[in-house]
């Protein structure tokens, strides 16, 4: 169940020593990694797409990036929603990605990884609830998002001048940059979702409110079942087709209520705060 919150973790792509000879019985040693793993999530995903909006724009930084109202407010509860409701097809797509068979130096790479994750989110008290939904969750959820949607797919998407090609490719990087190949399919699928509610809604919002949701409950379902890390449970094909048709449903009435299209973010006549690219 928590490929997806193992790979939050280990996109940090930390080493503090050697990993593979790290004692994580030591708190000290945890600690240290919860605060190393804040600073990765800052300075990997946070700190460059802001130097991307300040080198190759010239205007409102913040609205270049998606940080803006949602063109409805009800998608905001929509997206909280549809990351919810996609659970059950995303666990499926985990048990399929089990079914690929990966190279032994990833299966023992991501094996050391479940050691870290483990440790970081055993809980000894409610603050290390907190703590860990702070680092775990709501981090990675506003720089990934503003990273990969805010900047990257805003690039793909100009670049190939389609925006499903564009969410979709950057879908595939969002997964693949994680390094975490055992939750490869089911991470693809949640950028693409996430993609979209940034594009149809026009606010990057809607996407960290729907990604933190996604962490937040997987961090606080591996602090009281750890057993669930590295083991995907079993889920009825039914409930994951059910899954699949209502997360279609929610990205469907957010296409019928989005009035953003290709030619109103890259190709208007003028300049304005929101799109003008230095050339």
């Amino acid at each position: 169940m928590m490929f997806i919150l193992t790979a939050i973790v280990s996109v940090s792509i930390y080493k503090i020593g050697d990993v593979t000879t790290a004692d994580f019985t030591n708190p000290y040693f945890v600690n240290l990694s919860k605060v190393v793993q804040a600073i990765s999530s800052i300075l990997l995903f946070i700190v460059p797409p802001i130097f991307f909006a300040r080198f190759t724009f010239t205007g409102n930084y913040a609205c270049f990036l998606g940080l803006r109202k949602a063109g409805n407010a009800n998608m905001y509860i929509l997206a909280i929603l549809g990351m919810l409701m996609a659970m059950p097809f995303v666990l499926w797509l985990g048990q399929l990605n089990e079914l690929i068979p990966l190279p032994e130096y990833l299966t023992k790479m991501e094996g050391e990884t479940t050691k870290q994750v483990t440790a970081i989110l055993k809980v000894r008290s409610v603050w290390d609830i907190v703590v860990n939904v702070f680092i775990i969750a709501l981090l990675p959820a506003v720089g990934e998002e503003l990273f990969f949607r805010g900047a990257l797919q805003r690039v793909v998407i100009h670049l190939t001048r389609n925006p499903w090609v564009g969410i979709i490719l950057t879908a595939v990087l969002f997964s693949a940059l994680h390094l975490q190949f055992s939750g490869f399919l089911p991470r693809m699928f949640l950028g693409i979702v996430l993609g979209a509610f940034y594009w149809f809604s026009g606010s990057i919002y809607t996407s960290m409110i729907a990604h933190f949701a996604n962490n937040a409950v997987q961090v606080i379902a591996a602090s009281y079942a750890p057993e669930y890390i590295n083991k995907n449970p079993q889920t009825p094909v039914l409930a994951a087709v059910a899954s699949g048709i209502v997360v279609w449903a929610i990205l469907w009435y957010f296409q019928k209520q989005s009035t953003v299209t290709y030619s109103k973010v890259y190709e208007t006549e003028e300049l304005t705060s929101t799109n003008q690219f230095i050339a």
